[in-house]
């Protein structure tokens, strides 16, 4: 465990170790009792609760490799001080299967109250900025850099950008989309690791390592388009080029 991870007790461990048995099954974990379902480090010290029913003793990893799975983890989670000012955990929805993956920021206060992402006014212009893709919202899946919202909308601090990140990356390997949008600096400096501004990153076509399959686009988020709309002509060329990469008729 690295110094500075805001892991919250064992439970939090717990939690984490469940994702890693789900994730990497062929990693050398503690396992769970088969009588309890519960963690035990190797001096018999109980880490958090029992597992759940998915990777409890004697189920296969291969059973659950899945969104919901992964949502069940997510909804359990408490790597980072985030879990404990939450209403819900917002994990993400929509296709999962996907061609065309949206990844933002984080939940604000709507989402949070809801469990949804992108449901607020910037999730609203989100949904009209799809449809001009062409596409309906359950056509394409939409998730954000951090599972819970940060208190005031503020930013997400690095060492919870970094306590989710192996969820979002996990949630883009089961959809493996073709195409990514990244919404706005938080989702494009987290996911591309490079410290550019958002100005300098849009509009310019780029991939991930873990997933070189995947074409990316990042661009500004919705919620500056609302503060800026003079930005939305910027934002349309880039979804434009997005539309090209997955062969809709540009407008």
């Amino acid at each position: 465990m690295k110094e500075g991870h805001p892991l919250d007790g064992p439970e939090g461990l717990a939690v984490y170790l469940r994702y890693l048995q789900e994730t990497v099954p062929d990693l050398a974990l503690p396992r769970p009792s088969a009588e309890t379902g519960e963690i035990r480090m190797a001096g018999g010290e109980r880490v958090g609760s029992p597992l759940s029913p998915s990777l409890s003793a004697g189920s296969s990893p291969g059973e659950s490799g899945s969104l919901e799975s992964l949502a069940k983890v997510v909804s359990e989670c408490r790597l980072c001080v985030l879990s404990s000012t939450r209403t819900f955990a917002v994990f993400g929805e929509g296709n999962p299967d996907a061609r065309l993956m949206f990844v933002g920021e984080g939940p604000g206060a709507d989402e949070d109250a809801s469990g949804r992402p992108f449901v607020g006014r910037a999730g609203e212009l989100l949904t009209r900025m799809i449809g001009a893709m062409g596409y309906r919202r359950e056509d394409v899946y939409i998730a954000n850099v951090v599972k819970c919202r940060p208190p005031g909308n503020r930013v997400p601090e690095e060492s919870e950008r970094a306590s989710c990140l192996p969820y979002l990356k996990r949630q883009i390997g089961l959809i493996s989309p073709k195409a990514m949008v990244l919404l706005g600096q938080t989702a494009a400096v987290s996911l591309l690791s490079r410290n550019e501004g958002i100005s300098r990153l849009r509009g310019r076509e780029t991939s991930l390592p873990e997933f070189p399959g995947i074409r990316v686009m990042p661009t500004y988020h919705p919620a500056y388009l609302l503060r800026n709309p003079a930005a939305k002509a910027q934002v349309w060329e880039d979804l434009q080029q997005v539309m090209g990469w997955l062969g809709k008729e540009r407008g």
